[in-house]
């Protein structure tokens, strides 16, 4: 009888947790960026949130390689191809028209003020519209201050940036780049290493982090902005045929720990990874830092007041109410985030 009722009770156990496993929901992920970039473990930090929140009703599954190249990734989680994944807003250029103003120069030099900050104008402006339809939008976030690299000279004004050839990511930079008269061409950040070490080009736009990351050792020079020349829109997103199965339960766990949590989380980890390539990879390379003058920010200024016009007008397009207001929140708020 005793070894009748231990089989019994092993047995209702396995089944027990059989079923357990069985009801457990599994995301699949998916980065276009290697798996020690801060965007692909900060990927992993938000689904090791997600697991610990469900009690392990829910977790993520990190698919071996990219579902699709960078520029493909919205529609890739809009069609199922990937349930969890995120991208840059500007590597479709036209597309998506009130996320550009995360993008704009001089936003901050923290990732988290900025993506937090993003996060809060995002959500009481940009949400309603439904710019990101198709998808459920985790969450919005920047990286950091957009910085000149290059492997030739010190580019100390416009006619230096001028003369020499740049990948860049989209965006408005690409609009400032034009404006400013820049030889600059739109690849997404895995192409960076290629194009530099055949001389294809001579330099990127790229956060510090960027260095790091992409072993990017032909690099020798930086110039620096106050708050970046640059920064770039990314949006963390789910899709909506996944979530919208979940039971109410679950559904309030993803809500909860979506907006700020994930803006935060990317955020943090991009900080990190910017200082430790300032003072790791960079230093180790030799790389050369200047700040611009006030002459060469001066001159950018200028070009992006009429860029930002221009976007104002396309946003108000779009059905953004007072855009130019927005900008200066959006401003105010970065500088209210701890």
């Amino acid at each position: 009888m005793k070894v009748r009722h231990a089989v019994a009770a092993a047995l209702s156990s396995t089944v027990l947790a059989a079923g357990m496993a069985s009801a457990q929901t599994v995301f699949n992920t998916s980065s276009w960026v290697p798996p020690t970039h801060t965007l692909t473990t900060a990927q992993a930090a938000w689904c090791d949130l997600l697991a610990k929140e469900s009690n392990g009703r829910m977790k993520c599954n990190a698919l071996p390689k990219a579902v699709v190249a960078a520029p493909g990734t919205f529609d890739a989680v809009r069609d199922g191809l990937a349930d969890i994944s995120f991208t840059v807003d500007g590597y479709t250029p036209g597309r998506f028209i009130n996320t550009q103003v995360a993008e704009f120069p001089f936003l901050g030099d923290s990732a988290v003020a900025t993506s937090v900050a993003y996060q809060r104008i995002y959500s009481k402006y940009f949400a309603p519209l439904g710019e990101h339809r198709g998808v459920k939008v985790l969450g919005v976030f920047t990286h950091g201050p957009g910085i000149i690299f290059n492997s030739k000279k010190p580019v100390t004004s416009a006619a230096d940036a001028a003369s020499l050839k740049f990948r860049i990511g989209g965006g408005n930079i690409n609009q400032l780049s034009k404006a400013m008269g820049w030889n600059t061409t739109l690849k997404p950040a895995p192409e960076s290493f290629e194009l530099l070490s055949t001389g294809v080009m001579d330099g990127t736009f790229f956060p510090d982090e960027s260095i790091a990351s992409f072993k990017l050792s032909m690099i020798k020079h930086a110039t620096t902005f106050p708050g970046g020349l640059y920064n770039t829109s990314f949006v963390f997103m789910m899709n909506p045929a996944r979530y919208n199965a979940l039971s109410a339960e679950d559904k309030a766990v993803i809500d909860k720990i979506s907006g700020e949590t994930v803006a935060r989380i990317f955020g943090e980890g991009w900080d990190r990874v910017d200082a430790a390539s300032r003072d790791g990879a960079q230093k180790a390379q030799g790389v050369q830092r200047i700040q611009a003058s006030e002459a060469f920010i001066n001159e950018v200024r200028a070009k992006q007041a009429a860029l930002e016009d221009t976007w104002a007008t396309a946003a108000e397009a779009k059905g953004l109410k007072n855009a130019k207001g927005v900008l200066a929140e959006f401003r105010a708020e970065i500088a209210k985030v701890k």
